[in-house]
């Protein structure tokens, strides 16, 4: 009796702390769509940046990849600025929330996510 009371616990907390974890980083498989727009605020950093994206006059949230992933999708310093026209694919995670999977700037084709497109 006592090992599975131990078993039952040590499950839920195993459960327990994986739900935070899970609530942050979580990808839902929500519906992917598309936007396209001008970035009027950039936080880039860790856990990972965020840019505010103007879609016809409506404020989007753009979450983008940690610096490390940004970098190794080919993006640069400046990229990710104030006035650049960016269009975005990823997964629509909430009113006016997207989490990014793949940019694009001008001509250039940027994959955060490989595994996900």
């Amino acid at each position: 009796m006592q090992r599975r009371h131990f078993l039952v616990m040590a499950l839920l907390g195993v459960l327990w702390l994986h739900t935070p974890a899970t609530a942050h980083h979580g990808w839902t498989g929500g519906e992917t769509i598309e936007l396209t727009g001008t970035i009027t605020a950039a936080r880039l950093g860790n856990p990972h940046g965020e840019l505010t994206l103007d879609v016809e006059g409506d404020s989007w949230t753009i979450e983008v990849g940690q610096p490390w992933r940004n970098a190794r999708a080919g993006l640069e310093d400046g990229d990710l600025a104030e006035g650049v026209e960016l269009r975005v694919s990823g997964e629509h995670a909430g009113e006016r929330l997207l989490k990014a999977e793949q940019l694009w700037i001008g001509d250039r084709h940027h994959v955060l996510y490989p595994g996900r497109i």
